[in-house]
């Protein structure tokens, strides 16, 4: 198989894209770097492609070696004929590899095994030819034998009938016909194993939907409610046109001898053999299908919740919310670092003392720290803490602001080793407060610090293959922190170690390095930290930025490999390194009449070109400042307070399959169904809504029961 020609098809791009694009990723090269700075290499691939790209490359290269080995073991068993080799080499898939390699497989002892043990190979043989005139109970007397076990003709011809069975089952076109058969004409059920018990799988309580319809968020709750033992899903192929085709295959000769057992095993075949293996299939192709739709849109969710605009300049009083233990306040200055805590109670059970101390307290922090903004946590008791704030805002002269802020995650951010490492002396409550804070100022630096699994904006994220998601969510992580790029004098090392080619034992080493020497001055001096040699410094170097350094190059993410182009560049038009750190170089694009010909001059590619001079007009531009800004102000505290009709703003948490899930300021977040978001048809909810984005929606039903709140967008003026 020619790889490349393969993924260039799928890809739709030119051949020379991909095998330039292998050749990087082979080189050890990383997917935000080739994506940065390679494009004249692989003419402009995105992060995207080049991540399928990567993810087909490993598939296919992995698809050959498991060729290889069939072919060697079938090779070493003697019996590997032209046509198989050919049949093999042909495959595009693992499974039909596998389709081909059944026959051969070692075999743990089967039933067929045995009787071929017991001599009865050549009495299926006879079977098999359907040629035989005598009755078949005669042909199988001649293999009766208490030495071998066999006591009976009808021991006889069941052992036969045993080969035969197991010899269809092994036959790969059989399978890839059964196959593809149930898939497009199969259905899968679902029935409750207590019909009376209440359950969120009530819909499944006795479903049925066709295979090739059923949608990936059914598969994934399908799956859930089997592994709760609530349902018991099953697959329905269409037995009977299987079974006639089956015969057709195996029956060749109407022969009244052989053609009733024959009929017999074929059934016994499917339906002991093929049959479960087939549903075994369709299920885990069914779930990897669904999940790799999901974690798409997890990464999709996750990417939206990362590039969220930080809020810079303002001292951040983070809180977090709770009833019994108290509400815990982080005061966090403009850089991060944390200036106050303090625990106040004015939620419920409380008294009107303690609210009015808790209020007390407020206004000293805000005189105290000349705080701007309070970032709320949306848990337990937010609503009624957000009752206090808006009570308290009315009471001050100070300009305040408050903003919902989703703190999914916090608490296992608060629990883990990398928080007790960063306040060895809080308890889990205020570094929660601390990161709510923090997420506001910056979501990027301080959503890294958090396993993607617990940030909260996926489906049936647990019950995922975790190695496959932890990957797809890495890479989303990746592609937002190399976006963005780093300050290398403030990053953590959490963050640092989502820069292309640095690892987390080189983020440590960077953060020692800087603790011990001081501020990095140039990007050069990266050379000089433990373990980062000059391949990892190529990686890394354009995402790793420098404010008031030596060079004003390592502010912008310029890459040192063009330093040289860059200086002569401003040079040719006039202007000195200086003037980029004073903004002074806006407009410039508009003073270059001929890229192709600068480009030549200067010795580097017209794409590179382009991208410097884009750089050097905006230095340092960050892309998350066209992301919608976070708000959310509402006086709706209770879900009892809801009435069909309302309007309300609010803020999309999660986007998924059949839907967005809207805070609305109680604390149930809203569904907007699909089928309620826009007028026209959509196939994903994500063509209309994104994490993060604001939008105005009218409650159409309120569950109490069942804590449900239904939305939609439609008709809304």
């Amino acid at each position: 198989m020619d790889i490349i020609q393969v993924i260039t098809k799928e890809l739709n791009v030119e051949k020379w894209q991909v095998e330039a694009a292998v050749k990087l990723i082979d080189e050890g090269c990383t997917i935000p770097f080739i994506s940065r700075y390679r494009k004249e290499a692989t003419g402009s691939l995105n992060d995207e492609q080049l991540r399928t790209l990567h993810e087909r490359l490993l598939y296919l290269r992995n698809l050959e070696d498991k060729k290889n080995q069939v072919l060697g073991s079938i090779e070493e068993q003697g019996k590997l004929t032209p046509e198989l080799k050919k049949q093999i080499l042909a495959a595009q898939t693992l499974v039909v590899v596998e389709d081909l390699y059944r026959p051969y497989r070692p075999k743990r002892r089967t039933r067929a095994i045995i009787a071929k043990e017991k001599g009865l190979e050549p009495l299926a043989n006879i079977i098999m030819l359907q040629m035989t005139q005598k009755p078949l109970e005669e042909e199988a007397g001649a293999f009766v034998s208490s030495e071998k076990g066999v006591e009976s003709v009808s021991d006889a011809i069941n052992g036969a009938k045993d080969i035969i069975a197991e010899h269809i089952s092994d036959e790969a076109d059989y399978r890839i016909y059964i196959r593809k058969t149930t898939q497009q004409k199969g259905s899968i059920t679902s029935v409750a194993k207590n019909p009376e018990e209440a359950s969120v799988y009530e819909m499944y309580y006795d479903f049925e939907e066709p295979i090739k319809k059923l949608a990936g968020h059914r598969v994934l709750a399908l799956n859930r409610g089997e592994k709760e033992k609530i349902l018991t899903v099953k697959i329905n192929a269409p037995e009977e046109e299987i079974l006639k085709w089956l015969e057709r295959q195996v029956i060749t000769k109407q022969n009244p001898v052989t053609t009733s057992v024959l009929k017999e095993v074929v059934e016994d075949s499917y339906k002991r053999l093929i049959a479960p293996a087939i549903e075994r299939e369709i299920r885990s192709d069914l779930t990897e299908n669904a999940e790799d739709g999901a974690i798409h849109v997890f990464g999709k969710n996750l990417e939206q919740l990362l590039m969220q605009p930080p809020i810079v300049g303002k001292v951040v009083l983070g809180w977090d919310p709770a009833f019994r233990t108290g509400c815990k306040l982080a005061v966090v200055d403009p850089t991060g670092k944390v200036l106050d805590t303090v625990v106040i109670y004015p939620t419920a059970p409380t008294s009107e003392a303690k609210i009015k101390a808790a209020k007390e307290t407020l206004k000293k922090l805000i005189r105290k720290y000349n705080i701007s903004l309070i970032s709320l946590g949306n848990g337990t008791a937010s609503r009624e803490s957000e009752q206090v704030i808006v009570e308290l805002l009315k009471e001050i002269s100070e300009k305040v602001q408050y903003v919902i802020t989703n703190e999914a995650g916090a608490s296992v951010y608060s629990a883990s080793k990398l928080a007790t490492e960063e306040f060895p002396n809080f308890d889990v409550g205020q570094r929660s407060a601390a990161s709510i804070a923090r997420r506001l100022q910056d979501p990027l630096a301080e959503l890294v610090k958090i396993d993607p699994q617990s940030i909260g904006v996926g489906q049936y994220q647990h019950d995922m293959n975790q190695k496959k998601l932890g990957e797809a969510l890495s890479g989303v992580v990746e592609d937002c922190v190399n976006k963005v790029g780093v300050d290398l004098n403030t990053a953590s090392a959490s963050l640092l170690e989502y820069i292309s080619g640095i690892s987390k034992a080189i983020a440590k080493n960077i953060v020692a390095y800087r603790e011990e020497n001081g501020r990095f001055e140039s990007r050069r001096q990266l050379l000089k930290v433990a373990k980062l040699g000059p391949k990892a410094f190529e990686q890394c170097a354009g995402f790793a930025r420098i404010t008031g350094g030596k060079n004003p190059l390592d502010a912008t993410s310029v890459h040192p490999e063009s330093y040289e182009a860059a200086e002569k560049l401003l040079e040719k038009l006039g202007y000195k390194p200086e003037d980029i750190a004073g903004g002074k170089l806006s407009g410039i694009s508009r003073q270059i009449k001929d890229y192709k010909k600068l480009a030549e001059e200067l010795g580097v590619g017209e794409i590179t070109l382009r991208d410097i001079v884009k750089e050097l007009e905006k230095p340092a531009r960050d892309p998350r400042d066209e992301m919608p800004k976070p708000v959310l102000r509402t006086d709706v505290l209770d879900m009892k307070d809801l009435k069909e009709g309302m309007v309300l703003k609010g803020t999309v948490r999660n986007v998924i399959d059949f839907g967005a899930f809207v805070d609305i300021g109680v604390h149930q977040d809203g569904l907007v169904h699909i089928s309620e978001m826009t007028e026209r048809y959509i196939k994903h909810p994500l063509e209309a809504v994104s994490v993060g984005d604001v939008v105005d929606v009218r409650v159409i039903g309120v569950d109490m029961k069942k804590k449900r709140i239904s939305l939609s967008m439609k008709g809304i003026k």
